[in-house]
């Protein structure tokens, strides 16, 4: 048996459909990888910047050669606005299943959501308090259907500020207002 059945999966069905995959003539992202090698060495250490239309710019990592691309940016800003960029990507592609999360919520609250159930009850209500709601004298289905209600709000708003992001470090949230 081949090694990477063992390697790129840890579950018994993953590897069963890599053996048929493999079979069928299918590729997998793991194979798609092996040929794209050798990764550019540039933009494997972040060092290589596409952001406009005067690039790429590459910055020598052994100091020999360019140490700022074109507009000015050295190898410590190319690296952030990668990293940036592709944090900012991968949220903005993946946001909506948050948003299918709330909408289960919801549906959770007033029974349409076969099994689903409010099991952490504190819970609810400790993150409903974070979103202004009142939980007292409510029973648990209210909660959720306000508190869905007000997650699912949060999608496309034209607020300032996202109500959550008063979980992060007081420190952190100043950096982000300024």
């Amino acid at each position: 048996m081949n090694d990477k059945y063992f390697t790129n999966t840890i579950t018994e069905d993953g590897r069963l459909l890599l053996k048929k995959m493999e079979r069928d003539g299918v590729d997998s992202v793991w194979d798609r990888f092996q040929a794209q090698l050798p990764n550019c060495g540039y933009c494997e250490m972040g060092l290589s910047c596409r952001i406009c239309v005067m690039g790429p710019c590459r910055i020598d990592p052994f100091g020999e050669g360019p140490q700022r691309g074109v507009c000015g940016a050295d190898a410590d800003i190319m690296v952030a606005r990668n990293l940036g960029r592709m944090i900012a990507a991968g949220a903005a592609s993946h946001s909506d299943h948050g948003r299918d999360l709330v909408e289960v919520l919801g549906k959770v609250a007033v029974n349409e959501a076969p099994g689903y159930q409010l099991r952490d009850v504190e819970k609810l209500k400790r993150v409903a308090a974070e979103f202004g709601i009142k939980a007292d004298g409510k029973k648990p289905n209210q909660i959720a259907v306000e508190l869905s209600d007000a997650m699912a709000e949060e999608y496309g708003t034209r607020k300032k500020e996202l109500t959550l992001v008063k979980r992060a470090p007081a420190k952190r949230q100043e950096i982000w207002r300024k």
